[in-house]
């Protein structure tokens, strides 16, 4: 079970039975506070009617809260709902209160924990300090007011306006949740809008001259076969060129680039709840071969750990070092995840290693923690210095 499985995201409602578990046990705890006016029903201290109509209204006043609380409001409610249940949650507390006594007043707390979680704070401001003000004027009226009153006062206030801090922290996680899925779609709108620039620029010239010289050898062709074959050959040769243009084209689009790599590690370790140390740039001079190996193997060794490592912590650095055999570059990408038990590699290295070979690179693979074996370090290192990028 990995880290992903066992959250519930900030501002997104449980998907899955563990996470509304999980999130159920979140609140449950909370709930425990209602062993007031649980056990002012069970001491049998009012009549049978009284006992019987105070449990129900337990029972709807826990249920409106949990309406209120267990998924965000936007994904339950529209404003007018959730005014509406909180003022029933009101006044549910008064009438309990003042009907059953003091150790009712604690649904007060939950109101103004309620209030916080789901109003904006121009609202929750003024009615947090207001469902107070009714706890303290009920207090005031049973016995012993001070000690209820100092016991209830800071949970209410101190819960409701936490409460607000935390439906802030909900919304602006959400708010950057869609702005990076707007950048996203920026990016590939752009990305498209580039290609279409890029093949528009090779092939429109081309094609136009294929088409010229194709309507000029039809016309030559009956009295001028010589001429009309010369425009055959010339079609034939910006055809063939147009072909090698477009192939480099494609080809540099699929290439991966180091940078583009270490942007697509971080938000897929981010993705499945690992917290990655990842470097924000690469080297600009590192010859291209190179790079598409580093690239490569990058892709990889974090598709491993994602899938396979049950890792929390991630490192990736990126740094050069000096050798025996010369200046290297050298990637590592270290977890605290199970490690490996088998002493075979599998494909994902088997392709690292032959990638390698191409540029003369090295790939080092041991425990992080050689102590325990926990762990897994992969360091792969490609030359990176005068005379680079060879390796074709």
């Amino acid at each position: 079970m990995n880290e992903d499985e066992m959250s519930v995201g900030i501002g997104r409602p449980p998907e899955t039975r563990k996470q509304v578990g999980i999130k159920g046990l979140w609140i449950g705890v909370w709930l425990a506070f209602m062993s007031a006016p649980v056990k002012d029903l069970a001491d049998g201290s009012h009549t049978a009617w009284a006992t019987a109509l105070g449990t129900l209204g337990l029972a709807v006043f826990v249920g409106s809260y949990l309406v209120l609380v267990f998924r965000p409001a936007p994904k339950m409610l529209n404003p007018f709902q959730v005014r509406v249940v909180l003022s029933f949650l009101g006044a549910l507390a008064v009438l309990l209160s003042l009907a059953l006594g003091t150790p009712w007043l604690v649904l007060f707390v939950y109101v103004s924990v309620s209030a916080g979680a789901t109003l904006p704070l121009r609202s929750a401001r003024w009615i947090i300090p207001a469902v107070t003000a009714v706890l303290v004027g009920i207090g005031l009226t049973g016995d012993h007011p001070r000690e209820i009153i100092t016991a209830l006062v800071f949970p209410a206030l101190l819960g409701g306006f936490s409460m607000t801090g935390v439906r802030q922290m909900i919304l602006t996680t959400n708010q950057l949740r869609e702005a990076r899925a707007t950048v996203a779609q920026l990016a590939a709108n752009e990305e498209r809008l580039r290609l279409a620039r890029d093949l528009h620029d090779l092939l429109g010239h081309s094609l136009s001259l294929i088409t010229l010289k194709s309507e000029l050898a039809g016309r030559m062709l009956p009295d001028h076969p010589d001429q009309a074959a010369a425009q055959v050959a010339d079609i034939e040769q910006v055809s063939r060129q147009a072909l090698v243009d477009v192939r480099g084209a494609v080809t540099g689009y699929r290439r991966p680039t180091l940078p583009g790599e270490l942007a697509g590690a971080r938000t897929a370790l981010a993705a499945a709840g690992i917290t990655a140390d990842i470097p924000a740039d690469a080297p600009e001079d590192l010859p291209e071969k190179a790079e598409e190996v580093l690239a490569w193997a990058l892709r990889e060794a974090v598709t491993n750990v994602v899938r396979h490592s049950n890792a929390r912590h991630c490192t990736v650095t990126l740094a050069p070092r000096q050798t025996l055999d010369g200046r290297i570059l050298e990637l590592t990408v270290a977890d605290d995840g199970r490690g490996t038990s088998g002493t075979t590699p599998g494909n994902g290295l088997t392709g690292i290693a032959e990638r390698l070979a191409t540029v003369d690179g090295t790939l080092i693979t041991r425990a992080t923690n050689s102590r325990s074996g926990k762990g897994f370090t992969m360091a792969i290192g490609v030359p990176f210095g005068s005379g680079l990028g060879s390796g074709e």
